[in-house]
């Protein structure tokens, strides 16, 4: 069982669930990174948390990285982990 703390919020009318992940994250291969956000996205849907799983974790010079899809892009370029922390609201709980 796994638990992660995340950012389930409302934006542009969208139910987004931000998932902080470990600086390491980014070491991981693009398919074990995709195959991460199909599961915690599946692990979300079987907790009953609606929206859209967004990885999110930090890369060098403090910058953050993300997997979203396309039209979020700009979104998720305009916060950062500061943001994304202090919005924290759940525990995300997969079995």
């Amino acid at each position: 069982m796994s638990s992660y703390e995340v950012a389930h919020i409302r934006e542009q009318g969208v139910d987004l669930i931000i998932v902080p992940l470990e600086a390491s994250f980014n070491l991981k291969s693009q398919a074990t990174q995709q195959e991460t956000w199909r599961y915690l996205q599946e692990c979300a849907a079987s907790a009953g948390l609606a929206g859209t799983v967004v990885p999110v974790w930090e890369v060098s010079g403090g910058r953050m990285a993300f997997l979203a899809p396309p039209q979020w892009h700009a979104y998720f370029r305009s916060i950062n982990l500061a943001f994304v922390l202090a919005n924290i609201n759940r525990t995300l709980t997969c079995t």
